[in-house]
């Protein structure tokens, strides 16, 4: 699987599943255009990455930031191949506790950021007369688990939400599939107590957390001609654990 000379955003993309696709995505061909809110941290992959990497500051909850990332990527490359909407975040606490802020908050990183990061990819798409677009979902878009509604809910829309823009332009020879992480090693993790960790693993059929690398080559997959046949699924990387 290869992607030479193609073109490729990542938001939330200098840490975990972001990151660890960064780097494959850089080994197989593209030039990558890492988008985070994390400048520090952004410039020193980029420049870890070598020439086909470049970072530009995106918060993902801004249309018109959203917006400048794809045009300012078209403008320097000429064109825009694939769109990972990676970003995301993920509270672990109870429903009860969680106030509009916090809640408003995921919904807008995780929902907003893949909305406006398809509504202005696509017209670049559209021109071009191709693209792919790859989203991150989760397990927890098919299934539910206490204390995360709102990271649940989100996920669950962003999995009908790649099902609803796959019919809706594939016509234009557009592709948008979502990929859907189990339990992975990443930030998010690191909200949780060592005992908690240990728990998610036992749980999982596999008996292990997955690791970041793991699922960015699930979204090479969907990136490239790999795939080609493939639009509006999600792609489940749980090491089993939907299959219970």
């Amino acid at each position: 699987m290869r992607l030479d000379g193609q073109v490729a955003i990542i938001t939330g993309g200098v840490s975990g599943i972001g990151e660890a696709t960064a780097k494959l995505f850089v080994e197989k061909g593209a030039n990558v255009v890492i988008a985070d809110v994390n400048d520090p941290k952004g410039e020193e992959l980029a420049e870890e990455l070598g020439d086909r990497a470049s970072y530009i500051y995106t918060d993902v909850t801004e249309e018109e930031e959203v917006k400048r990332l794809i045009d300012q990527t078209v403008e320097k490359f000429g064109k825009l191949d694939v769109l990972f909407n990676n970003a995301g975040v993920g509270p672990v606490m109870d429903t009860t506790e969680m106030n509009d802020d916090q809640w408003n908050r995921v919904i807008e990183v995780n929902l907003n950021g893949v909305f406006y990061g398809t509504k202005h990819a696509v017209n670049h798409f559209r021109e071009k007369g191709s693209g792919v677009i790859v989203n991150t979902a989760s397990m927890l878009g098919h299934v539910g688990q206490s204390q995360t509604a709102a990271y649940s809910a989100s996920k669950a829309g962003v999995v009908n939400l790649t099902r609803a823009t796959a019919l809706e332009y594939a016509k234009d020879n557009i592709r948008v599939n979502a990929v859907c992480p189990g339990y992975v090693k990443t930030p998010l993790m690191e909200q949780l107590e060592e005992e908690d960790i240990e728990e998610l693993a036992q749980v999982t059929p596999l008996g292990r957390l997955g690791r970041p690398e793991e699922v960015a080559k699930a979204v090479l997959f969907l990136a490239t001609d790999d795939s080609s046949f493939i639009t509006g699924t999600s792609l489940v990387v749980d090491g089993g654990y939907t299959a219970k």
